[in-house]
């Protein structure tokens, strides 16, 4: 009886923590939203909300601020990077859960997960003293040199071939978001039950048709779940991206040219602001920022319940 009763308040006592430590996430977030909306009231007052996501200039002598600029960046860069990491992601996860043999793929797993666990800034400098240097010398320039003979019109889309700028950034941010794509396709290949692959098998299926019948569509939500992690770890990026993006915020960017990101208008900013307007406006930065990673994550959180429904209906 006093097992019994020891028991029943044990499993109170537990559902009791979870409750608390799950109310105290959402506190936090909510917190946090609530602080960067009042700090930026002020700019969201003087702007109003759309003029202030939408305008174009930021100019702190002026007292002048916009964001589209650093939004417009922000999404670009991700959403680049994004298309740049998919395939290299997708092959490694398949490759180490498929093809390799066991000791090769827990040395590819481990490297490619040592690569999520390195510093942001170890990112930038290797960038700036090894990939810029690259990617100028042998990237920019040719296809500079060879636009201003052939295609001039080209060369306002290109912009100048400095190697500080848009196309680093994407670069350097591509390479930091595969290890979180592909750990979690990994995780879901690994997880696609024998027994499917073994009736493919039976039938005369070679390896390759057992990964794109029976595989990749058995672990399609956790791949997509890595792409939406990969993705939201791209728009917060700070620290590489400032370090080689150029952080210009003048329209229109271009593939070579200086931009920047709403994170790295913060990081740069926010320990020279005097305060007031300038301060506000930083601070109703990072709540757009805080906005747009809540929608991407919904989202992606949509779009994964649509699979859910379909492979249930399956």
């Amino acid at each position: 009886m006093r097992s019994r009763l020891y028991g029943k308040l044990g499993d109170r006592a537990f559902t009791a923590l979870l409750v608390v430590l799950g109310l105290a996430v959402i506190l936090v977030a909510v917190l946090l939203a609530w602080e960067l909306a009042s700090g930026g009231a002020e700019a969201f007052r003087t702007f109003g909300f759309w003029g202030f996501a939408a305008g174009s200039a930021w100019n702190a002598v002026a007292g002048q601020f916009g964001a589209w600029p650093f939004l417009l960046g922000t999404v670009i860069t991700s959403a680049a990077a994004l298309t740049l990491a998919f395939l290299p992601a997708l092959a490694s996860a398949i490759a180490v859960a498929e093809y390799a043999p066991r000791w090769l793929a827990e040395v590819v797993a481990y490297l490619i997960d040592l690569l999520a666990a390195l510093p942001s800034v170890v990112y930038g400098l290797w960038g700036i003293f090894v990939l810029v240097p690259l990617v100028r010398d042998h990237v920019e320039q040719p296809l500079f040199l060879w636009s201003a003979e052939h295609a001039p019109a080209l060369l306002g889309v290109l912009g100048p071939p400095t190697g500080i700028g848009m196309l680093s950034a994407v670069l350097v941010l591509a390479l930091m978001i595969v290890p979180y794509a592909s750990s979690l396709a990994r995780d879901a290949i690994r997880m696609v039950p024998r027994d499917q692959r073994e009736a493919m098998y039976a039938l005369g299926a070679t390896r390759w048709e057992v990964v794109r019948r029976v595989v990749l569509p058995y672990a399609r939500g956790g791949i997509f779940a890595g792409v939406v992690l990969a993705l939201a770890r791209a728009i917060g990026e700070t620290m590489a991206v400032t370090m080689l993006i150029g952080n210009s915020g003048q329209l229109p960017y271009s593939v070579f040219g200086p931009a920047a990101t709403m994170a790295s208008l913060i990081a740069n900013e926010f320990a020279e602001a005097e305060g007031g307007l300038q301060l506000s406006s930083l601070l109703a930065v990072g709540f757009l920022l805080l906005l747009l990673s809540l929608a991407v994550n919904l989202v992606a959180d949509f779009i994964l319940r649509r699979m859910s429904v379909g492979e249930g209906r399956k």
